[in-house]
């Protein structure tokens, strides 16, 4: 069976906002949030850890936009691309994937409840590397102190924690001629 192309597959990401991130970013998260830990196969057995999760605030429009192609496809519309009798025969979960399901989001929080802030890498879909803090400097503080990844084995700086946690994002790595440095200091 035909897939649709990478674009489209791609663009039905869940986490696909017109441009692929991956790398650190924080979170706004209520004060006593406990991100959910999930059983997982590992190297040595069945071992905890964080489930990842993709932001809250994207769910509702994903299943909005997911919706609106479903009907459009189940009245018959197909996009340009999608010209081979195989293709044009598929479900719409065939060629689209999944809806986007609510358990694979953190809790959308109302803004007053979002009093926190975490860092999490964005790699996959999104699983914390701290704790909660209640300012950026206490964040940034907390992952140079505990020697937090900002890539593989590279540690960030105060400085580029600082600045992610005051609400950006970092890449992974940034490589150049002079080498490869962790997103966190590259920018």
């Amino acid at each position: 069976m035909a897939q649709p192309p990478l674009e489209r597959r791609v663009r039905a990401h869940p986490c696909a906002t017109g441009e692929t991130k991956m790398g650190r970013e924080v979170r706004r998260v209520p004060a006593d949030w406990q991100h959910p830990k999930h059983w997982t196969g590992g190297m040595r057995g069945p071992e905890e850890r964080y489930k990842p999760l993709y932001p809250g605030d994207r769910y509702q429009p994903l299943v909005e936009e997911w919706d609106e192609e479903c009907a459009k496809w189940k009245a018959g519309w197909r996009p340009e691309h999608c010209n081979d009798p195989e293709s044009r025969a598929m479900a719409y979960e065939q060629w689209a994937g999944q809806r986007p399901h609510k358990d694979d989001y953190m809790p959308d929080w109302p803004a007053e409840q979002r009093t926190h802030l975490m860092m999490y890498e964005d790699t996959t879909e999104g699983t914390p590397i701290s704790p909660a803090f209640e300012t950026p400097e206490e964040l940034a503080r907390w992952l140079v102190d505990n020697k937090a990844s900002a890539f593989g084995s590279y540690e960030g700086s105060y400085e580029g924690w600082l600045r992610v946690a005051r609400g950006g994002w970092a890449p992974s790595m940034v490589a150049s001629a002079a080498g490869v440095v962790s997103g966190v200091d590259a920018l």
